[in-house]
């Protein structure tokens, strides 16, 4: 039986064409993966033959693969290329620094060449070496992948999470982490590497020209911890140094209101508070005046029941009982860029049924006449408009575009007058119109969608002045009320003044009835 020969660098395999049996003869710091692929293509010219490492030889290859080699930053002033290890100076013992190359499998099972250099010595370079062969697969994964691998691994393997938290986490990663530690390896990624990248972050400029804020920080941060955090998962490190990242403190913006002296000084300078309400009379005044809008019935819905911008453009229908006056929130158009994405609500305590009053009930009766009457007269007049089902839509019946609502409420504004809010800060508006009628926390916190009844109260209730005038003269009008003490307080507090006196009866005085 006839046996090729095939020889590759300094390694040689020996051929059975009959068995299709590649046999390992000779070896040397080469991986098995690029041999086998090697040999395939020498032998596409004589045959097709399916190579098969022999078991003993694979096992052989893969305990000795590794190149040390000793290199050199020189350059050849000829070429002005790098003479790396055709250096001349090598063999002195002070030039130049060792090097390994070796080949390992990654998390995904695929065969990966590893490059690390700047060790002292052979020795060093081979220690360095066996010591990351030794590892599991996943540990040598953290060892040789560098942070921008891991990163835009861990996007890419997220198959779960929502267009929009991509897009952000997206943002995070190819804007802030890869420039700043995308270089430094996943294994070697300590807490003082990430505090200086994130100083350095913290004094870029944003679209405004003002260094990066608080929040943006905070959600960097929250999108690098859940990477590593995903790396712990799969084993390619034990510890998460994002955890012991000093960061600025991010303060929650409360909402204020638009009070006289608050509107003088925006007139006055143009500086608006990042979150601001109307009172009650200011959005009053709004509603009357886009009350032949005909996008009256949203800006009534999100100013009294605060659904959330993408719920109130998702809204259908069929999910609304007028009848019954109420209406479930089951889903959400919210935007990524500019595209549009429909899903479901943000949370699982976003999937809510919201109460309706009698009044804003008739506002959605009025509402689906208006739409079916203007369906009506366009189908009449050949126009097409759409059947899509949603309560919300534009004259072609198709639903409207999240962006269109911001910017269309921010038009109504300026034309109205009044001092400017976000379309969110309708939503703040009704958590504060609703603890000013009366109605507790634990309900608002449900009327909103929030999972947390703190965010409620800390964030979304702001107390309106003349609640907060009503609670200031119920406080004053009990204390002056319990300022008229009766006659058995007197008498303690006589008692603790002279504690001589003897004590009397109730309405007793001392000394009644002598002659």
């Amino acid at each position: 039986m006839s046996m090729d020969h095939v020889r590759f660098d300094e390694t040689l395999w020996s051929v059975d064409p009959n068995t299709r049996r590649a046999k390992l003869v000779r070896y040397r710091d080469h991986s098995a993966h690029i041999l086998n692929t090697a040999l395939n293509q020498t032998l596409a010219g004589r045959r097709s033959v399916k190579v098969c490492l022999h078991r003993i030889g694979k096992d052989k290859a893969m305990k000795s693969q590794g190149v040390i080699v000793k290199r050199c930053g020189c350059v050849d002033p000829a070429t002005n290329r790098l003479l790396g290890k055709a250096c001349a100076k090598l063999p002195e013992r002070d030039h130049g620094s060792w090097y390994f190359h070796c080949s390992t499998r990654n998390p995904l099972g695929r065969m990966e060449r590893v490059r690390r250099g700047g060790f002292p010595s052979e020795e060093a370079a081979r220690r360095a070496r066996d010591d990351l062969l030794a590892l599991s697969r996943e540990e040598q994964a953290g060892r040789s992948w560098t942070v921008a691998r891991w990163l835009r691994y861990w996007l890419s393997a997220r198959t779960r999470i929502r267009p929009t938290t991509r897009m952000h986490y997206t943002r995070d990663v190819e804007q802030f982490l890869v420039p700043h530690i995308g270089q430094l390896v996943l294994g070697d990624l300590t807490a003082r590497q990430l505090n200086t990248a994130f100083a350095r972050i913290a004094v870029t400029r944003n679209r405004s020209g003002q260094p990066q804020t608080a929040c943006t920080l905070q959600h960097v941060h929250t999108t690098l911890r859940a990477a590593l955090n995903a790396a712990i998962r799969e084993g390619l490190i034990v510890d998460n140094p994002a955890r012991r990242v000093e960061l600025p403190v991010r303060e929650r913006p409360h909402a204020v209101v638009w009070t006289e002296a608050r509107v003088a000084e925006w007139e006055a300078t143009g500086e608006r508070p990042p979150v601001a309400v109307w009172t009650a009379a200011q959005l009053a005044s709004f509603l009357d005046y886009v009350r032949r809008d005909s996008l009256y019935a949203l800006w009534w819905l999100i100013a009294l029941r605060g659904l959330r911008r993408g719920e109130a453009a998702g809204l259908r229908w069929a999910d609304v009982d007028l009848h019954a006056g109420q209406l479930s929130v089951l889903r959400q158009r919210t935007t990524a860029g500019y595209d549009v994405h429909e899903g479901p609500p943000k949370s699982a305590a976003s999937r809510r049924t919201v109460a309706l009053d009698r009044h804003t009930v008739q506002v959605l009766r009025q509402h689906r006449t208006h739409q079916q009457g203007q369906r009506t007269r366009r189908v009449g007049a050949g126009k097409v408009c759409h059947d899509s089902g949603y309560v919300f839509t534009g004259p072609d019946g198709l639903p409207l575009h999240p962006g269109y609502l911001t910017q269309r409420l921010r038009f109504l504004v300026d034309r109205a007058g009044l001092p400017p809010i976000r379309l969110h800060d309708l939503r703040h508006g009704a958590a504060s119109l609703a603890h000013a009628a009366g109605a507790d926390m634990k309900t608002i916190q449900d009327q909103l969608g929030h999972a947390n009844i703190r965010l409620t109260a800390d964030v979304y209730t702001t107390v309106l002045p003349a609640t907060a005038r009503d609670a200031a003269e119920a406080t004053a009008a009990f204390l002056l009320t319990a300022s008229k003490p009766g006659a058995e307080v007197k008498q303690q507090i006589d008692r603790r003044r002279d504690p001589e006196r003897p004590a009397t009866n109730s309405g007793h005085r001392p000394g009644a009835g002598q002659p």
